[in-house]
């Protein structure tokens, strides 16, 4: 990620947007040196000139809806059954990273409620010690979209899914643009996609016309792992971080048309 964001700052201008799609934890041990390093680019690109912090947009992916779910795990009707499928999908390694350990909160599960309680409290505790990192995932957002004025944007992926994106703004025509964690059902508007956008990858693969008022919906994860794949309408940015592949940065003009491609 370092080697992306050291490509893609020399780049950067006032006016433009940055979009990264999500999956910043899960499947390796580098949790939190991932948000440090996505919380020292955005200072950097926040002490330039002209950049305010409505530029950056951080989209919630599967791993961090997992995480919200853990942290209220006392509440879950079936507890050990959601947490041994969360530290199976991911999550353990995350926990870790953080000082945890996941066997403990298996163990909290038998012990009734109030230890769950205790459990989770601990990990709360856990991300606090790690600076900025509470305050940014609390303020992770569901999707994001690009409107006809922007002009041109690049997209990254990481741990299977976490993009980035940069904009200029234009005078003539854009091909607008929404950007996705990992799903979109095609048959219902933005506001109703529910848990889709984090779990409705296959539905994602029906998409084979513009989903308007978009020309082009773009994801950072597929959950079937089939890699790059780019056509008119979508753009699927997973190289396979995560899973011993690339993390890919991709380049979009404002039409909507790749022209730049970057993996690490």
């Amino acid at each position: 990620m370092i080697a992306l964001h050291d490509s893609i700052y020399p780049q950067l201008e006032a006016g433009d947007r940055i979009v990264y799609l999500g999956n910043y934890f899960g499947h390796g041990t580098e949790a939190t040196r991932t948000i440090d390093e996505i919380l020292t680019f955005r200072r950097n690109v926040l002490a330039m000139p002209g950049w305010m912090p409505s530029d950056i947009a951080y989209l919630r992916g599967g791993q961090e809806e997992m995480w919200e779910k853990l942290v209220q795990l006392q509440f879950a009707p079936n507890p050990r059954e959601v947490l041994e499928w969360m530290l199976d999908h991911g999550l353990s390694a995350t926990l870790e990273s953080y000082g945890m350990n996941p066997t403990h909160g298996l163990v909290s599960t038998r012990e009734g409620a109030m230890s769950i309680t205790r459990w989770t409290a601990g990990v709360r505790a856990a991300i606090r010690r790690h600076r900025g990192h509470d305050m940014f995932i609390t303020h992770l957002r569901r999707a994001a979209f690009i409107p006809p004025q922007v002009m041109e944007l690049a997209a990254t992926g990481t741990h299977g899914g976490m993009g980035g994106a940069y904009a200029r703004p234009m005078n003539d025509h854009a091909a607008p643009m929404l950007f996705v964690h990992a799903g979109l059902n095609p048959n219902r508007p933005l506001q109703d996609q529910g848990d889709a956008l984090w779990w409705g990858g296959r539905s994602f693969d029906a998409i084979h016309t513009p989903y308007d008022p978009f020309e082009k919906v773009i994801r950072g994860f597929d959950p079937n792992q089939g890699g790059l794949h780019i056509n008119g309408v979508t753009a699927t940015l997973d190289g396979g971080c995560g899973f011993g592949g690339a993390l890919v940065c991709a380049g979009f003009d404002r039409y909507g048309e790749l022209f730049s491609l970057i993996e690490s």
